[in-house]
């Protein structure tokens, strides 16, 4: 694996923990793929909104959000074991866990 892919493999863990973290926050537990994209955005991540969309479908197939599709948006909802996995008790490959509290 080259640095570029290997880059592009952390960069993909952070932005998909970020949107569970950013889920797990919220009072309903949902938001759509345009303040996903500002969220991850606004913490240095860099990603465009199509890249947030591929990153929710990725969630929603691993059962970590649901997602519906209303007017051309994407709102995700976290799930359940999507909770788990934002508050690190639980782990999926290819997502940065938290890192433990100072």
């Amino acid at each position: 694996m080259s640095m570029k892919d290997e880059f592009a493999a952390v960069h993909d863990g952070y932005v998909r923990a970020a949107a569970l973290r950013l889920l797990a926050e919220l009072p309903e537990y949902r938001a759509n793929d345009i303040v996903i994209t500002d969220a991850v955005n606004a913490i240095g991540l860099g990603c465009t909104q199509d890249q947030v969309r591929n990153h929710l479908v990725w969630l929603q197939e691993q059962r970590l959000v649901t997602l519906e599709q209303l007017g051309g948006i994407s709102v995700a909802t976290l799930t359940e074991r999507g909770g788990e996995v934002a508050a690190g008790r639980a782990h999926i490959n290819r997502l940065q866990r938290p890192k433990p509290a100072r």
